[in-house]
């Protein structure tokens, strides 16, 4: 689904709301063609920008989910040495075992740059793997070329994808990784900002709904002894289960009287006993 502002600019999704920041960085990365790294804390919406991107200027979208034992070299390409050798060993396969071309897979990456089309690349959570998977990435993600070392060929994108990478800054990244890219740190939503999101999820809310669950869902988030708090996902996933429930009233929430479902915005038995005992308190 396009949007009314031109292949090239991004101005959110229907259910994708995007601060004016935010969206100005994103489409000058497109227009300087340079990958846009995104930090901030988990439940931010880093991953979901990604799949907005995508679908607002309609173009495939290819994830590299970034793991901690990964190598630079597993997301462009993978040679299928032991295929290649069982395929020689029994011969049924119809594959020409001499022509090692036969047996390269490309990866997340590669796929970006072989695909006719142009796509969004996402290279999700890039600090979980180490520094050398970073650098190995600089020339490939500039230069938009990798070589394939078992076939002596160079492979250049035909397209250059979109690039969005994301970091919950885990791990510091290099300095020469970070000079590559753009950068913007998406902060948590305000309430004001959140209300605008979960409007957007929940055109009809009742303004009394969405105020008591806002609202509540900030003081949860408050509370000092919670150590992994409760994100946009969770608030938005609660108030589905909230209004799911028959004889929910808003005026429970209001009149701090009780906090139902805490198991949907709670994950860890640590929070969901102390948002438990705050909820107690408050009753």
């Amino acid at each position: 689904m396009g949007n009314s502002q031109g292949q090239d600019s991004f101005q959110g999704t229907s259910t994708y709301v995007v601060d004016p920041e935010l969206a100005k960085i994103v489409n000058i990365s497109i227009a300087l063609e340079m990958p846009l790294l995104l930090k901030g804390e988990p439940g931010t919406g880093k991953t979901l920008l990604a799949h907005a991107l995508a679908e607002s200027l309609n173009m495939p979208l290819i994830v590299l989910n970034v793991k901690s034992n990964m190598k630079a070299v597993d997301a462009l390409y993978q040679y299928d040495a032991l295929t290649r050798l069982n395929d020689s060993r029994f011969s049924d396969s119809g594959r020409d075992v001499s022509d090692i071309k036969n047996y390269i897979r490309m990866g997340k990456i590669g796929q970006s740059f072989t695909t006719e089309e142009k796509v969004v690349l996402l290279i999700d959570e890039i600090d979980k793997a180490d520094s050398d998977f970073q650098d190995d990435l600089l020339d490939v993600l500039d230069q938009m070329t990798f070589d394939i070392v078992e076939i002596d060929e160079t492979t250049k994108a035909i397209n250059r994808p979109v690039v969005i990478i994301t970091s919950n800054a885990k791990k510091d990244l290099s300095d020469p990784f970070l000079g590559r890219c753009n950068f913007h740190h998406i902060a948590f939503p305000e309430p004001a900002f959140m209300r605008r999101i979960v409007e957007a999820h929940f055109p009809e809310i009742e303004d009394r709904l969405a105020k008591a669950c806002i609202e509540t869902f900030f003081k949860l988030r408050g509370l000092p002894q919670i150590e992994k708090k409760p994100a946009t996902r969770e608030l938005l996933n609660w108030i589905r289960a909230l209004r799911m429930d028959p004889d929910f009233d808003p005026k429970v929430l209001q009149e701090a009287q009780d906090v139902p479902f805490l198991g949907v915005l709670f994950k860890k038995s640590a929070d969901f006993v102390n948002a438990q005992s705050w909820n107690s308190y408050t009753r």
